[in-house]
Order: structure tokens, then C-alpha cells, then sequence
């Protein structure tokens, strides 16, 4: 028997995504000036990393506001961005940063505004029939163990990669069976637990789903969104339920306003 074909690729995917972070590295001793800022600006924008604004919070530690393209993981914003600076300087200062850093994924809104609009969406979306209305109440997923305010550790810095994740059927087509929606909700646990995501919500409506996690650094948004496309087509099966994409954005503790 042949091996199933996911029914949702990266190349056809497209996405809505607002993706924004706060990138803190730090120097041996203290750079004089961010003339370098233009030319490291240019270099990572080949990498789908875009620059918006670099200051010295001291005189050895900068921090760079940046936004990413779907295909973008964390990890690979610390290493382009750290190994591309470090190009810039190299003749004067051969071994200019160090090792460790810290990176956050920051939105519009802050962290604690999503999970409540997620909370909310059962009551904002509400169904005609209180019998349906009752039945989706039953598989809404609320973790109040899992704390997305606190860091993850790496070896060398620290991380916080929080996303809100909205996939959306197709013609918004409504769901209402209760044993698919056991097995969308049973799924979206089992996807998270293999894949190493830390879910915090999940809002399970007739036609949409959010979800809130937070992510390992190496893992880009837009795999985390296929993840999820393809296991819960497959959970219903294996027809392409959901819109060719999403939504998927950052947030964290402060917004981009603290910019």
C-alpha cells in the first residue's frame, strides 16, 4: 500500500500572517554606533526577515524589532541575524557577540487578550439550536496548566513563541456531528502532544477553529499550521475540509506598541 499524500502542501498553501518578534543578542564589549544597521537590514531580508528598528538597550545589548515571513522559524532568526552581524563586523571585531540570546513572538494585542477572545468565541458564535450549542461547549479545550507567559530554555538563550492559529472550513461549511467533533477535538490533542506544542486553548467551532500554543523554536509557523490542516483532514476522512491556508499570527506579553 502506497503512503498517504497530505492534502495540504506549503507550496499551495497561503497565509494570513502577522508575525512579530523582539530579538535581544548581546556584544563581548560595547559597540560604539548601529552603522551596520542598512547593510544587515539588506541581508536578512533575503532570508524573509525584515527589520524594523534596532536600538541599544545598554551599550553591549541590542535589541531588533523584526517581522518574519510564514516560513521563518525563531531559530532561524537568531542565526541569520546574529551570523550576518557578525559578518558586518568581522575585520574589526573577529568574535564580537555572544553566545546566548532571547527572542519573544509579540502581536498586536497582547497574549492574554487572545486567549480570552478565544474563550469568548463559543458565546460570540452562537448556534440557533441550544442542543448544538450545548455539544460544541463539550469539546472547547482549556489548559490552565499550560502558561504561556513563562520562557522555554534552549542551550544558549531563551524563548518565548506563542501563535493563535484560525483554519476555516471551506465555504464555511458548519460541523455539528458529535463524533466528528470528537475526533477534530481528540486530534488536535494528539497533533500537540507528538509534536511538541504546548496548547493552551482551543475554541472549536461549527465552521472555524482557533487555537493558542506555544511552539518549539525550530519549527516554522506555517509547518505548525500544515500540522494541523492535514492531521485533521485526515481525522475526517481525508478530505480537504478546511480553506487552502489560515491565519496565523504572534503574540506575547507586550505588543508592538512597547516598540
Amino acid at each position: 500500500m502506497s503512503d498517504l499524500q497530505p492534502l495540504y502542501t506549503l507550496d499551495a498553501c497561503r497565509f494570513s500572517s502577522p508575525l512579530q518578534w523582539g530579538l535581544t543578542v548581546f556584544w563581548r564589549q560595547a559597540e560604539p554606533g548601529d552603522g551596520w544597521f542598512p547593510a544587515l537590514a539588506a541581508a536578512t531580508e533575503l532570508d524573509g526577515i525584515r527589520l524594523l528598528k534596532h536600538d541599544f538597550r545598554e551599550p553591549a545589548v541590542s535589541q531588533f524589532a523584526i517581522s518574519t515571513q510564514p516560513n521563518v522559524s525563531p531559530l532561524v532568526v537568531v542565526q541569520r541575524v546574529k551570523g550576518r552581524l557578525q559578518y558586518l563586523v568581522r575585520t574589526r571585531r573577529p568574535k564580537a557577540l555572544q553566545g546566548h540570546y532571547a527572542i519573544r513572538s509579540v502581536g498586536r494585542v497582547t497574549r492574554e487578550r487572545v486567549e480570552a477572545y478565544v474563550a469568548d468565541q463559543l458565546g460570540h458564535h452562537r448556534m440557533a439550536d441550544p442542543r448544538i450549542q450545548a455539544r460544541l461547549a463539550q469539546f472547547q479545550i482549556e489548559r490552565p496548566d499550560v502558561d504561556l507567559s513563562q520562557p522555554q530554555k534552549t542551550s544558549h538563550g531563551i524563548y518565548w513563541y506563542n501563535l493563535h492559529v484560525v483554519l476555516v472550513h471551506v465555504e464555511r461549511w458548519r460541523e455539528v456531528r458529535e463524533d466528528v467533533l470528537q475526533r477534530i477535538r481528540a486530534m488536535i490533542v494528539r497533533v500537540c502532544q507528538g509534536k511538541g506544542y504546548r496548547l493552551s486553548r482551543a475554541g472549536l467551532l461549527a465552521d472555524h477553529v482557533h487555537l493558542v500554543l506555544g511552539c518549539p523554536i525550530e519549527v516554522a509557523p506555517d509547518e505548525v499550521v500544515l500540522a494541523f490542516l492535514n492531521n485533521l483532514a485526515f481525522a475526517q476522512g481525508m478530505r480537504p475540509v478546511y480553506q487552502v491556508g489560515g491565519f496565523v499570527g504572534t503574540m506575547g506579553e507586550y505588543t508592538t506598541n512597547a516598540w
